[in-house]
């Protein structure tokens, strides 16, 4: 493989962990009343699924059969990101008219 890919590769890895993190905390700071407003699974069952994601993007890195496991947990922390937390914050941020 090019030096450039795994190069690459490395930051994504790297960059992994933090996304992970971010999605945990956020979702333990939001009011629980919030992700029943938006339709969404509960609080302690996002908890738990960023929390496993974050658990398996540290414990599995891109390497060996893991790599499986790595990218489901960065798939869960992104799936918050992009689709639960922009609810969550219109939700409780409310009207602006």
């Amino acid at each position: 493989m090019p030096a450039a890919a795994l190069a690459i590769l490395e930051i994504i890895k790297w960059c992994g962990v933090p996304v992970g993190l971010y999605a945990f905390f956020h979702a333990l700071m939001q009011r629980p009343d919030a992700y029943t407003a938006i339709d969404r699974l509960t609080k302690p069952a996002w908890l738990g699924i960023t929390a496993g994601g974050t658990a398996a993007l540290v414990l599995f890195w891109l390497s060996g059969i893991g790599w499986m496991f790595w990218i489901a947990g960065l798939v869960a922390a992104l799936v918050y990101i992009v689709d639960v937390r922009p609810r969550l914050i219109e939700v409780q941020r409310g009207n602006r008219w």
